[in-house]
């Protein structure tokens, strides 16, 4: 078990590091993640078995008590997620709209848009010292709604480009994302703090996960990205800081403190690309997993910059740093 231990905080604290270096192994060789990427589970793609390992990743770190925030502060998680719906799809066919992507290339970088908040955010804020309730009721919400606002605005914004099945992708964000959040807040609640000694294995597990998704998006389309990469990164870099600058902004005109306006600026910014990456899926065109392909890596770096940022920036005295004990000894390996 101490290897275990030291192994999850050794991936936990250079996970940004593995990611780019998986990324570029995929590159170089991406036969490899290619055969990967063919393994069926039960039916479903590798990607999908993940996501759904992931979620229930997230649902063991849930209690109940966690979804207080959004009944005790209705209104900061409403305004976070009004943000985060519509700063980023808007942003994302805007920009697809102003560089002229290519329809694949657009209907990925709108996917990747209406996705809910990413889990990473919750440690950003924390490392951010912005308000971390704040950003796990976001993410919580976000997630919850994203059956309904992801399918409707992807239909909305990309249907230009392509025949969106609204009633698919409901289907499979249900599938990879609700009911295993659900099983896992389940099992917590069964198990109760007996999921705690389990903690480090799910950082590991996580981790793994993801950089193994990061491989089976790059592999695919090593070609096109090294064809049309700089396009593509610059898309989903400008989406980001988009999401990051216009969410502050957001936050600040509506007067929110400075630890909210932190909170607000990274969850927006930082989206569920594996998520984004697991519904591309459903189109022919192969170019539109490569923005959400491309965000699993530059969300990680992009999120950690920003977030040392705004630490070495002061708040406002009457703050206080509010953290879940969890999110500490996450944020510790960071």
């Amino acid at each position: 078990m101490k290897f275990v231990n030291r192994l999850s905080d050794f991936l936990g604290k250079y996970m940004a590091w593995i990611v780019l270096a998986v990324a570029a192994f995929s590159l170089i060789q991406p036969s490899f993640f290619t055969a990967v990427a063919q393994i069926k589970v039960a039916g479903q793609s590798l990607t999908n078995v993940l996501l759904g390992v992931i979620m229930f990743g997230m649902g063991m770190t849930l209690e109940l008590n966690d979804f207080k925030i959004v009944f005790s502060r209705p209104k900061d998680v409403l305004i976070g997620c009004l943000a985060q719906f519509t700063i980023m799809p808007l942003g994302a066919f805007l920009l697809a709209k102003g560089l002229n992507l290519d329809s694949g290339l657009a209907v990925g970088l709108v996917l990747l848009g209406t996705c809910p908040g990413g889990t990473a955010s919750n440690v950003m804020t924390y490392l951010a010292k912005g308000d971390v309730p704040l950003s796990v009721g976001m993410t919580m919400v976000s997630t919850l709604l994203a059956p309904l606002l992801t399918p409707l605005l992807t239909y909305v914004l990309a249907g230009q480009w392509v025949e969106v099945n609204m009633l698919t992708m409901l289907l499979s964000i249900v599938q990879v994302v609700l009911v295993p959040i659900a099983a896992g807040v389940l099992v917590h609640r069964l198990a109760g703090d007996a999921v705690k000694q389990f903690d480090k294995v799910l950082v590991m597990v996580s981790v793994l996960s993801i950089v193994t998704i990061v491989g089976m998006c790059v592999a695919p389309n090593a070609q096109r990205l090294m064809t049309s990469g700089l396009m593509v990164i610059a898309a989903v870099c400008l989406h980001n800081w988009l999401g990051f600058g216009v969410g502050w902004l957001f936050a600040r005109l509506l007067g929110l403190e400075t630890a909210k306006k932190r909170a607000i600026s990274i969850e927006v910014g930082l989206q569920n690309s594996g998520l984004a990456v697991g519904l591309a899926g459903q189109f022919a065109n192969p170019l539109c997993a490569l923005p959400a392909a491309v965000a699993t890596v530059a969300h990680q770096i992009s999120g950690s910059v920003l977030a040392n940022i705004y630490a070495s920036m002061p708040l406002e005295k009457q703050e206080s740093r509010k953290a879940m004990p969890e999110l500490e000894a996450e944020a510790a390996k960071a």
